[in-house]
């Protein structure tokens, strides 16, 4: 159950329109769930539009302009929101890590909170370097040297970035309960 009442066009103050009108102009009309709600962390963007705003301006730069390849970003993604176990951004990011060209049973690990046994190492750099700093907060020197020998400093620090933009979506995801889909079944109990 949401938290957070859905907030549609004829509900919007004009300020909250304004955001609702530029997530959907940069995320598509897709984002619109049949209450006339944006869905996932979207709703919330709007019932809160000055952050709001700069939240999905972040977010377009952080999918969009991302200089990470799209398996290492969507992998990331991924193990950020498995570590949230945060049920919205699992199911919005694990096709799009397939699409991206990620191995759904190495998803599926992730998932279960194992580390998959990947074929490719910029992978398990990225895995190791996200899941070390979920879980320790820190990066420590060999974890941090095995992801600069795949990746530059842009990308390391678009990881990083990724890395903490899902942290904060995970947790407003989370914290107002935002529901899946109709007909999608939960990952985590």
């Amino acid at each position: 159950m949401n938290r957070l009442s859905p907030i549609t066009d004829d509900d919007a103050t004009e300020e909250q329109r304004a955001v609702r009108e530029a997530i959907i102009a940069t995320r598509g009309p897709r984002m619109v769930g049949p209450d006339g709600a944006l869905v996932g962390p979207f709703n919330a963007m709007v019932a809160s539009p000055t952050i709001g705003r700069r939240f999905a301006e972040l977010g377009a730069a952080v999918r969009s302009d991302s200089s990470l390849p799209d398996d290492l970003l969507e992998l990331a993604i991924c193990t950020t929101g498995a570590h949230w176990r945060s049920e919205f951004e699992w199911w919005a990011h694990r096709r799009l890590g397939v699409e991206a060209g990620l191995d759904p049973e190495e998803l599926d690990e992730i998932a279960a909170g194992r580390t998959p046994d990947f074929e490719s190492s910029a992978r398990r750099a990225v895995h190791e370097l996200t899941v070390e700093l979920l879980t320790t907060q820190r990066v420590s020197g060999p974890t941090w040297d095995a992801s600069a020998a795949h990746l530059d400093q842009g990308q390391l620090v678009d990881l990083v970035t990724t890395i903490g933009y899902y942290c904060l979506i995970s947790s407003v995801l989370n914290t107002f309960e935002v529901p899946l889909p109709d007909g999608i079944e939960p990952v985590w109990e």
